[in-house]
């Protein structure tokens, strides 16, 4: 959870969300790595899938094949970003009890 938030956070910072969760920063840096690396992901590309969906439907091909191909990637895409969308959704709502419960007023 800790990694899809990290993901999905625009302009996070390894130390910034660690500090958030409690964690240290070195550990959630190793868990980004090993999550994209086993997604086939590069260091530093993870964020910028949607930047380069844009580019590839900017340039419609001319052969049918390829522009499913694209249409499948992209659809990838979405279903990823719609797990780490329900990824965080999960975290907020475990934030949120365990938060409501902390309160004594």
């Amino acid at each position: 959870m800790a990694v899809a938030l990290f993901e999905s956070t625009p302009g996070a910072t390894y130390k910034g969300i660690a500090a958030d969760l409690g964690i240290s920063w070195g550990s959630l840096r190793n868990w980004v790595l090993r999550d994209r690396e086993r997604r086939g992901v590069g260091p530093d590309t993870a964020r910028d899938t949607g930047r380069a969906a844009r580019a590839s439907q900017a340039t419609p091909s001319s052969e049918p094949d390829e522009r499913i191909r694209q249409l499948e990637a992209r659809v990838t895409e979405l279903e990823a970003s719609e797990r780490n969308l329900a990824t965080e959704r999960d975290i907020l709502r475990k934030a949120a009890k365990y938060f409501a419960g902390e309160t004594n007023w």
